[in-house]
């Protein structure tokens, strides 16, 4: 299964034809049932998508699939991106997938090392920027850079957002199509993890174009969740604004860390469009959400997915949802991907080095 068995509702890609598709198993991941969490918090409807079961760890893999496919379409061999991790592991990895792909990566001198990692084992050359996703002006410089690299006639500019991307990320938007078949009973509230907005972007416009073909029962809302050091989005949609705004970055969240507008206008217009709104959360709730995910789910996810449940828990606690209904929170990358993230999880447990009689007078004294 790979979403190119979606390839029908997706006028964007019919020009990709089935010899240029590239998969590596993308997509079809589980949508979960929360055991704990959900009941704990009066959330029966409570589920959890795990994007974290594509091949390189995230839903990036959905746009890398049609985004390498469209250059292998176009006769483009030279694939030039930026990336804060999980964008440009997808990429790299699908690159890797043919000979003749180079991937060239522009990211974040903070990119956790597990992302940095698999970039640099499947092959791509990476270059780290600082300042780069949290001080807009050199962030723009980068973008700048990157678009005149790929001006030259083999290169394709692949940045995982539609300003710059469109085919890719019409990828994406296969989420709402499988949550649609999955969610039998029907889905209320989709709670999306937002840093240029490209993913709610994505997701809202899969339904909405379900919507039109009549393959939807009713409409379902799409939430915007940012943390709260990188508001770009989440309080403009809030508040009634039309418009996004650029911010200096002080978030520590891997992957969220967008301080300027990309899709943030057309993110507000489409959230609103469905009934979502906008939410944001704490560094902190997102990180204590991380660990509730792992000890009370199953759940291994980087901090990025855990923010859609944090906005989700938040919204119910204050009444904005109501809490009978059917919530889909996207979990949207792997804890591999972020050693560090997964120390401080565990910091406080000790794992004691002891001998076999120890061992047995503890199972004694239990």
């Amino acid at each position: 299964m790979s979403i190119w068995r979606w390839a029908a509702l997706l006028n964007e890609l019919d020009h990709i034809t089935p010899e240029a598709r590239i998969t590596l198993g993308e997509g079809d991941t589980p949508l979960l049932h929360s055991r704990q969490i959900g009941p704990g918090a009066g959330l029966d409807g409570l589920l959890f998508k795990l994007e974290t079961t594509n091949p390189s760890g995230s839903y990036k893999d959905r746009f890398a699939a049609a985004a390498v496919s469209d250059m292998v379409a176009r006769g483009k061999t030279r694939c030039i991106a930026t990336s804060s991790g999980n964008t440009g592991a997808a990429l790299a990895a699908y690159c890797a997938a043919l000979p003749e792909l180079d991937c060239e990566l522009a990211v974040l001198d903070t990119t956790p090392a597990g992302k940095l990692h698999q970039m640099i084992a499947y092959g791509a050359r990476v270059n780290r920027v600082r300042g780069f996703g949290v001080d807009p002006d050199i962030t723009s410089r980068v973008m700048e850079h990157l678009r005149t690299l790929a001006d030259r006639p083999d290169a394709a500019l692949q940045i995982s957002a539609f300003h710059f991307s469109p085919i890719g990320m019409s990828g994406v938007e296969t989420i709402s199509f499988e949550l649609a078949e999955q969610a039998t009973h029907g889905i209320d509230h989709v709670f999306v993890p937002v840093g240029g907005g490209g993913l709610a972007l994505a997701v809202a416009r899969g339904f909405a174009r379900l919507q039109q073909q009549g393959r939807l029962a009713r409409p379902v809302s799409v939430h915007c969740v940012q943390p709260d050091g990188n508001d770009t989005i989440a309080s403009p949609l809030r508040d009634g604004s039309e418009r996004a705004h650029d911010v200096t970055c002080t978030s520590q969240i891997s992957g969220l860390q967008v301080a300027n507008v990309i899709d943030g206008h057309e993110t507000i217009a489409a959230c609103r469009a469905s009934g979502g709104t906008g939410h944001l959360v704490s560094d902190e709730s997102v990180w204590q959400v991380q660990a509730c995910l792992a000890q009370k789910e199953g759940v291994y996810c980087e901090p990025a997915g855990a923010v859609a449940l944090a906005g989700a828990l938040d919204a119910a606690e204050r009444g904005i949802i109501d809490r009978q209904g059917n919530i889909v929170c996207l979990v949207t990358g792997s804890a591999f991907k972020d050693p560090p993230s997964v120390q401080r999880m565990i910091a406080d447990v000790e794992t004691p080095v002891i001998c076999i009689d120890e061992l047995q007078r503890q199972a004694i004294r239990k």
